[in-house]
């Protein structure tokens, strides 16, 4: 058995103002007195300087961490970080890309201010890989982003940068956003707790307003299910949705006993690996063991599921590399990197295809919804296997074979981001060989994130998720 070190682990925890604490339990030191917002920052920024040199998660470090004294918010003086690709006022906004040279944003994106409502203390930006478009977050021309638990491994995309430093205790909490898994894939790369919301739970992405179908949800990452629930509670009181239910406040689990359906292999025939699959069905006799019904269930969704994603990807690949100057004035989609290039060139050659596409695509709420007759919930897997190391999903790969790396790998994610329901990663008991996380998934119908976030907190309570700092 190799020891944390060997394995390449990194983690940033030790006895300073943040502790051992989660968000939750930080927000309510700093109430109390026992540590104060600036003494919390000064150490979170102390914390992600001990270990960025080996992760390469932080994009960009604020000079003044915004806090304000005596700011209220369930969160006040959480530190954190913003993902780079949301508009914070005074940091630029790199998307990720090396295709032009960002400005200063001049003020908040409407998302960042929600964040900012929450009363965190904001020490910078991190890291995603261009545009988002990757499950990994790597680059042909820098340094990857790596996983704590081993760095020799991704931390996922696209939040990784954020996924990879609250994986290794430097901040509790960090924003991340889900377009096609993107807080999903990296919080069961990291081993951490990942919700993406409902379509329309919190305020609308600044970019997915502009897509002709949303797929775009923000969210956080998180160590404990409580820190996610915590999050969406005080997001909707800066602003809630007339058209979903409220949430308030999720504190635990419920006494309800759920009907729950699985899945094992993607919907399309992607089959997931041994050490997935059982992480899956550990999960289904815990979940029986507690008292719930869980039966398999079958998503038939259109067979062109897959191909039509992958044309709607592309679309957003072409219409950036038109629209690009709007980001900076010496825009060059030449200099997009390998996966936005073969994205946005295998679109050229089918655009003809995206009114279908896109009818296809919006029609799958109807499969999804026939689904979840009789269920409360599906269990799935994130990730068809488990996470692969730093190398294999790079832009640098020739794009037909990373295509199709990517394809094997993330088929369970898309279909929540498609139809926009809610859908939670939590980490399964156990890890790989090399000392990974493995990440379920449970989806919901629009607007139940109460009945996922009561799940995630009985599986926490049964069996508490792994802790870097243990290993």
């Amino acid at each position: 058995m190799t020891t944390f070190e060997e394995r390449g682990a990194v983690h940033a925890f030790r006895d300073d103002a943040l502790g051992e604490h989660d968000a939750v339990g930080l927000a309510a030191a700093i109430r109390r007195g026992e540590v104060s917002a600036a003494e919390a920052a000064r150490d979170a920024a102390e914390r992600v300087r001990s270990v960025e040199a080996r992760l390469n998660a932080v994009q960009t470090h604020a000079d003044v961490p915004a806090h304000v004294g005596g700011a209220g918010g369930a969160f006040a003086g959480v530190p954190t970080f913003v993902k780079d690709n949301t508009d914070y006022r005074g940091l630029p906004t790199g998307h990720g890309s090396a295709a032009f040279t960002p400005a200063a944003a001049r003020r908040h994106a409407p998302f960042a201010r929600q964040f900012l409502s929450t009363g965190v203390t904001v020490l910078g930006k991190t890291r995603l890989p261009e545009f988002g478009f990757s499950p990994t977050t790597e680059y042909e021309g820098a340094e990857p982003v790596r996983n704590p638990w081993n760095t020799g491994y991704s931390a996922g995309g696209s939040s990784g940068g954020s996924a990879a430093l609250v994986a290794a205790g430097a901040v509790p909490i960090a924003h991340a956003n889900d377009g096609g898994g993107s807080i999903r894939i990296p919080a069961a790369c990291c081993g951490l707790v990942g919700l993406k919301p409902t379509r329309g739970r919190v305020v609308a992405n600044a970019q997915g307003r502009q897509l002709p179908l949303d797929v775009v949800s923000d969210g956080i990452v998180s160590r404990s299910v409580r820190d996610t629930a915590a999050f969406l509670a005080a997001a909707e009181t800066y602003w809630r949705n007339p058209k979903l239910p409220p949430l308030g406040l999720v504190e635990g689990p419920s006494g309800r006993r759920m009907r729950i359906g699985f899945l094992l292999d993607s919907p399309n025939g992607v089959p997931s690996d041994t050490t997935t699959r059982e992480a899956v069905t550990e999960t289904v006799v815990t979940l029986e063991r507690l008292g719930h019904t869980v039966e398999p269930v079958e998503l038939a969704i259109d067979p062109r599921f897959t191909e039509d994603f992958l044309t709607y990807w592309g679309l957003l690949s072409f219409l950036l590399g038109v629209t690009g100057r709007t980001l900076g004035a010496d825009f060059d989609r030449r200099r997009m990197d390998g996966l936005s290039r073969g994205l946005r060139e295998e679109y050229v050659k089918s655009w003809r295809r995206t009114p279908g596409v896109l009818r296809r695509l919006k029609r799958t709420r109807e499969a999804y919804a026939a689904a979840f007759r009789g269920f409360d919930l599906v269990l799935s897997p994130v990730l068809a296997h488990t996470t692969p190391p730093i190398g294999h999903l790079s832009p640098a790969v020739s794009y037909p074979t990373l295509i199709e790396r990517i394809l094997a790998y993330v088929a369970f994610t898309p279909v929540d981001n498609v139809v926009g329901t809610p859908s939670i990663s939590v980490p399964a008991p156990g890890a790989t060989e090399d000392g990974l996380p493995v990440g379920i998934m449970f989806s919901g119908r629009p607007g139940s994130e109460r009945a996922l976030l009561e799940v995630a907190f009985e599986l926490e309570a049964d069996r508490p998720f792994r802790r870097i700092q243990d290993v």
